[in-house]
């Protein structure tokens, strides 16, 4: 059966050293998570391209302690993204074994947008 959860989460990221003499960005993540998933994560961003001429990518790996579904656990999400030509592709998904506690066996897809204030918006459609 497919649950949904929905909510924000608030984000910062922190430059770090950069990766393959500079061709690479690196950024350290910190997130807390509000509505159907309480919690925090971490995790590591590597970005490449020219942003300023909207041609770029990432990826990333992060790490989510909390509570789903009123079950407490970890999990991982990964992330890749895209921007060329005006076109974002995105995909965000729960890292295969990686749930464990009332999590174990958590996976799952998570849908984002960014409302024009900023705000990061999420729909995580899952399995458990």
């Amino acid at each position: 059966m497919v649950n949904t959860a929905s909510g924000i989460f608030d984000v910062t990221m922190q430059p770090g050293p950069a990766e393959l003499d500079g061709a690479i960005s690196r950024f350290e993540l910190s997130k807390t998570f509000h509505g159907d998933l309480q919690g925090t994560g971490a995790g590591v961003m590597l970005s490449g391209g020219d942003l300023q001429a909207g041609a770029a990518g990432y990826v990333a790996i992060e790490t989510v302690d909390g509570s789903l579904g009123g079950r407490q656990g970890s999990f991982a999400l990964q992330q890749f993204g895209s921007l060329h030509g005006g076109s974002q592709t995105l995909h965000y998904e729960v890292v295969p074994g990686s749930g464990s506690g009332q999590l174990d066996g958590l996976t799952g897809i998570l849908h984002l947008n960014i409302d024009e204030d900023g705000a990061h918006r999420y729909e995580l459609e899952y399995e458990l």
